[in-house]
């Protein structure tokens, strides 16, 4: 299997599972399969994979933005590093569903922030902390 197969595979099974977040996210299979973890941890077995067999093989280091670059050319790097993104998105917007619910926070008003933590991580972690305080006056409690 190639780095762009992998990269393909994982990329479409991750938008699939946010899909069950956003529309579905009471449903037995997205509990099952995404709250419960089950794609994060399968995204996570992908990622150590690619680390075991491929890490070192690229140019580059963690020690300066030139180095993360060079570290980034190879094409098992980018696909690694793309899983790690993947999957740790995935894993808060599952976190993001499941607090909601034991908050008693209306799910429609949660999806703004589970698009933006799709598309744009961090952001939407921020936005979710933001509704949860403006709904539950607890803005960092129960974390």
């Amino acid at each position: 299997m190639t780095a762009a197969q992998v990269f393909q595979i994982c990329n479409s099974i991750a938008p699939l599972a946010w899909i069950l977040l956003i529309f579905f996210p009471k449903w037995k299979w997205t509990r099952i399969i995404i709250l419960q973890g089950i794609i994060p941890l399968i995204l996570g077995v992908v990622y150590l994979s690619l680390i075991v067999l491929f890490f070192g093989e690229g140019e580059g280091d963690f020690n300066s933005l030139n180095g993360v670059m060079k570290l980034f050319t190879h094409p098992w790097t980018v696909t690694a590093g793309w899983i790690h993104y993947l999957a740790f998105d995935l894993f808060i917007g599952s976190w993001e569903v499941s607090n909601s619910q034991k908050l008693g926070i209306k799910h429609y008003l949660i999806v703004p922030s589970l698009l933006l933590t799709f598309f744009f991580g961090p952001i939407g972690l921020l936005l979710y902390f933001l509704t949860k305080g403006i709904n539950t006056k607890q803005f960092l409690h129960d974390f």
